[in-house]
């Protein structure tokens, strides 16, 4: 049964897309058909991190609006079988979503097989992001070590809890994980972020990853591929590790503590 999880935010610049990005190459990468969708129309970037953009023609507003069909919209990964991308469009605004339209799309993809439908989320409260949230079967609430970004992750879990079609219909609630991104345990450790016990204190979400701050993740972004692939990276470790959670799979968090660095260490930076 097809499975629809919004990744989502309160505040911009959170790594939203590039969790998108990762988590459903990961889900594609162990044999499960997936999709992401760009609800950020208008300010299309999921392209951009999968290095499709080249190859967009058609985008989700066509679709919705019926200029072009589903199976021209879809771009097929190069790297991963199973992995499709449904591009936003650059040219429209966020009142071109409807709810309806927005309903038929997830309707035909789930029709044509797709296990995992990822929607990348805009941030904030507003038309896109309200539209990507609303059919969501679970939730990734993607959030920065502080308090504003923890402040505006609570909004948008209320949001979950009472704007969703489950909320509406007295369905079982959405499903809500947490990934925290940009984490730095020094800097923790110093007092210039929260820990992970004060973000779950505040917000009491299950925390589904850990993302360490690393300059990987922009690297990635630049060149057009999910940070996940590079296998190297602390940050495609630590995303990796979060599918394998999203599977059911059970792992220990790593990248999470302090560790002070030796005299060779803090002389050569190695």
């Amino acid at each position: 049964m097809a499975k629809v999880i919004v990744v989502t935010s309160g505040k911009g610049g959170v790594g939203k897309t590039t969790t998108s990005a990762s988590i459903g190459s990961g889900l594609a990468a162990s044999g499960a058909k997936t999709v992401v969708i760009d609800f950020d129309i208008g300010l299309r970037n999921l392209d951009l991190i999968m290095g499709c953009e080249r190859r967009v023609v058609f985008d989700l507003i066509n679709v919705i609006n019926k200029e072009a069909n589903l199976q021209q919209a879809l771009v097929k990964d190069k790297r991963i079988e199973g992995l499709y991308i449904l591009p936003a469009s650059q040219t429209r605004n966020k009142d071109a979503l409807n709810r309806s339209g927005v309903k038929a799309v997830i309707e035909e993809l789930k029709d044509d097989g797709f296990e995992y439908i990822i929607c990348d989320s805009p941030a904030g409260i507003e038309q896109g992001a309200m539209m990507a949230l609303y059919f969501a079967d679970e939730a990734i609430v993607t959030t920065n070590p502080e308090v504003s970004s923890v402040r505006d992750s609570d909004r948008i879990t209320g949001m979950l809890s009472s704007k969703s079609f489950r909320a509406e219909q007295q369905l079982d609630p959405v499903k809500v994980h947490l990934i925290i991104t940009r984490y730095c345990p020094e800097r923790v450790k110093n007092g210039e972020m929260l820990s992970i016990a004060d973000i779950n204190e505040l917000l009491g979400i299950e925390l589904l990853g850990v993302i360490p701050e690393s300059e990987s993740v922009l690297n990635a972004s630049n060149s057009g591929e999910p940070v996940i692939l590079n296998k190297d990276s602390d940050a495609g470790k630590a995303y990796q590790d979060t599918v394998e959670r999203l599977l059911g799979v059970e792992c220990d968090f790593r990248f999470i503590d302090y560790k002070k660095k030796g005299i060779l260490s803090r002389i050569f930076g190695v």
